[in-house]
């Protein structure tokens, strides 16, 4: 009988251990996606009843979505500010936002191979394969490798192909 209720808290420290799924879409939550629009609107709640609290102007620009309702996404920017985003004006396809001034990118995931750029504090990087510490990412015409920890937009545990 005591195994019978050590195995069953373990079944359900693993289903604890589970992520969070979106009921809408099946998709991990929280997530990463990037803004389609050039502009989008964010309103308080779920549905176009709701007031508009600001407006989004930066196309591309990474977005963690953390909840899902119907059409509607709640998402957050780097800054934690967010509201309910329409589904239309997101994008599945990744970008991060540069953390720190002047970001050295590499040619390949160590610190001792070449810089090819250096890029700004805020600059939106389309992003490409990650490592557990690297991600390969490209913005004006320049790529190469970047330390994850200097990049908003992918989870730390994060790995891409």
């Amino acid at each position: 009988m005591a195994a019978l209720i050590v195995g069953l808290s373990l079944a359900a420290g693993a289903f604890a251990a589970e992520e969070k799924r979106g009921p809408v879409t099946n998709l991990p939550l929280p997530r990463y996606v990037s803004l389609k629009a050039t502009e989008g609107n964010v309103r308080r709640g779920p549905s176009l009843t709701h007031r508009i609290d600001w407006v989004f102007k930066r196309r591309d620009m990474p977005l963690e979505i953390t909840a899902e309702y119907g059409h509607w996404r709640r998402v957050q920017d780097r800054d934690g500010a967010g509201g309910w985003v329409h589904y239309a004006l997101l994008s599945g396809v990744r970008t991060v936002l540069i953390e720190q001034d002047m970001t050295p990118v590499h040619l390949r995931p160590d610190p001792n191979a070449p810089v090819t750029a250096a890029f700004e504090l805020g600059v939106v990087a389309r992003l490409g394969e990650c490592t557990v510490a690297w991600c390969r990412i490209s913005a004006g015409g320049y790529r190469g490798w970047a330390e994850k920890r200097v990049l908003w937009g992918v989870a730390p545990d994060e790995l891409r192909e």
